[in-house]
């Protein structure tokens, strides 16, 4: 990782073979910072903490352990990069000026101009998170030693994985603050975002909001969350490859300050441990139906 000698950007975890096709990712939990940056923040007690997915890391470990599940978490944080977030997704005022050298017609997306983008720049309530401008050697490092790599062993992973049973499925694990449904009081426990069904087979979502139901948990489908760039890039159906992305209430499972773990963990995860024996279950009948002649060995 840029400026943390020794440390992983992120790490790949699980039994290979793995017993269900099915790879768990966590792309905005990471939580090791460097000095450095940490140095150049403005706010650096508050701005890296809103910046995570905070602990959902721990959620998915131990989903993980419960199912089989490959595990690919990031120890980046986000502040140094957003795994989520194309990499042209920039805002180059954060490099000193407009356009990249190379594009001069660029415009930055709507989330890069608000202040979200592959690099934050800013945070409502905060305003800028740096104390100074990023360089475009800096820049150019964060995107060759940990977006690419990520996003190369993620690749990896799903090609794997769907070469073993026909089929595969990503989970991208993410979490959120508190959500009301529209129209009504209670709180959205989940929201699952599947692209508006471009991601991953339609039979997938409704096991999801089925088990889900069943449990008497209120979920939410792509609104307001329907799934970033790494569905963008990764989920490919027609090659069996799926993706769904799943956004928790932070509530559920960290403690009232919404910082530390809650008494909530343990049931929560088990819940999404059952989520993901369900899907891994369809995945590996559309990978049977994608390909029979892979069942037998994946079966083994």
């Amino acid at each position: 990782m840029p400026g943390a000698s020794g440390r992983h950007a992120f790490v790949l975890s699980g039994p290979e073979p793995s017993p269900i096709p099915v790879v768990l990712a966590v792309p905005h939990a990471g939580r090791a910072y460097p000095q450095d940056l940490i140095a150049r923040m403005r706010h650096p007690d508050t701005s890296g903490v809103r910046l995570e997915d905070r602990l959902v890391d721990k959620v998915a470990e131990l989903v993980a352990h419960e199912t089989g599940a490959m595990l690919l978490v990031a120890e980046a944080p986000r502040a140094m990069i957003d795994l989520n977030r194309a990499p042209d997704d920039i805002d180059w005022d954060m490099l000193g000026r407009k356009t990249p050298s190379d594009e001069p017609c660029y415009t930055p997306s709507r989330r890069a101009r608000s202040g979200l983008g592959l690099v934050p720049r800013r945070l409502p309530g905060l305003g800028e998170i740096w104390k100074r401008r990023l360089s475009e050697d800096e820049l150019r490092a964060r995107i060759s030693g940990v977006h690419e790599t990520y996003h190369q062993c993620l690749s990896d992973v799903l090609h794997r994985l769907r070469a073993r049973w026909g089929a595969a499925l990503l989970v991208d694990v993410h979490s959120m603050p508190p959500l009301a449904l529209h129209g009504s009081s209670a709180a959205c426990e989940f929201v699952l975002g599947d692209r508006f069904g471009a991601s991953c087979a339609g039979s997938l979502v409704a096991n999801a909001f089925g088990y889900l139901g069943e449990r008497g948990r209120l979920a939410a489908h792509n609104r307001p969350y329907a799934g970033g760039y790494v569905l963008e890039r990764h989920a490919s159906p027609a090659d069996g490859i799926h993706a769904m992305q799943l956004e928790i209430d932070r509530a559920s499972y960290l403690d009232e300050t919404l910082v530390g773990p809650g008494p909530g963990l343990p049931g929560l995860a088990r819940l999404v441990s059952g989520l993901v024996r369900r899907l891994a279950s369809e995945t590996a009948e559309l990978g049977r139906a994608q390909d029979t002649s892979r069942w037998p060995e994946a079966a083994e």
